[in-house]
């Protein structure tokens, strides 16, 4: 397993997959505190290397009246609370060159939007940070490409550095996964694959995007299949009532006995020397 990308994470001695999970946005300090807490209990449990994840702001909204935070700072501090509190690594996407250096200072992991992959000056500012840098693959990109993405963030002298796989435009509201890619781009980086962002259905008439989050548990199990290095999944408590991305979330309730199945695949996985 490739966790050189995240140098804070624990159970590195585990021959496991690594988890990215949490919130799409941070909503409030008692729902972040609330969410990871589940979360670290699990992760524990199973030995799963664990990164807190929650957007600090939402820049990419389909209306503008759509939910974009609750501040920068306050939403970043809540991210600090969360790895000081349960002794994790925190993940957040940046939007602008500005974003980088502010967010670096609550969080070890920096993420691009998949809309934002090609903006050189973005990766650049994420990657001199110092901070792991988390590459979501463009819609639009193929798994090729992706290897100059990474180069911008090696070249700029780091190191840490991995790529996530969120599903490849299919029409105008549909994503599809080419997992032909998912060894591909192992070449270049860790690859974790976005389980919940990959299930999404956007571009819906009414400006607020689907998804279809009965699927999320064959999507993880054929990403653990296919040898990722690690998953991305948006979990809340309340879906339904989910500032953002609710429509494709997975319910907390139902993430132990997913991850814990996940887990199991995983050891064949590994017994068949297939990742």
């Amino acid at each position: 397993m490739k966790l050189s990308a995240i140098p804070q994470i624990k159970h590195t001695e585990t021959n496991n997959f690594f988890l990215l999970s949490g919130p799409c946005a941070i909503e409030g300090e008692d729902m972040a505190l609330r969410i990871a807490e589940r979360i670290v209990t699990i992760t524990d449990k199973l030995r799963i290397p664990y990164v807190f994840k929650g957007s600090f702001k939402k820049a990419n909204r389909s209306r503008v009246d759509s939910f974009t935070g609750i501040g920068d700072e306050k939403a970043l501090k809540i991210l600090k609370k969360v790895s000081d509190t349960f002794a994790v690594p925190t993940v957040t996407d940046i939007h602008e060159v500005s974003d980088a250096e502010m967010a670096a200072e609550y969080v070890d992991v920096l993420q691009i939007p998949a809309f934002l992959v090609r903006q050189t000056d973005l990766v650049v500012a994420a990657a001199k940070t110092g901070k792991t840098v988390n590459l979501k693959k463009g819609q639009f990109m193929s798994p090729e490409s992706m290897q100059h993405a990474v180069k911008k963030v090696t070249d700029s002298g780091n190191q840490q550095v991995m790529i996530t796989d969120r599903g490849t435009m299919f029409g105008y509201q549909d994503m599809i996964v080419d997992f032909r890619g998912i060894p591909t781009m192992k070449q270049y980086a860790p690859v974790v694959l976005d389980v919940t962002h990959s299930l999404q259905q956007p571009n819906q008439a009414s400006g607020v995007t689907g998804g279809r989050p009965a699927l999320i548990s064959s999507m993880a199990r054929a990403g653990i299949a296919t040898g990722v290095d690690g998953l991305f999944m948006e979990t809340h408590y309340d879906p339904q009532t989910a500032k953002s991305d609710g429509a494709n979330m997975l319910h907390l309730d139902l993430l132990e006995p997913l991850l814990t199945d996940l887990v199991k695949l995983r050891a064949t996985v590994n017994e068949l020397g297939g990742s």
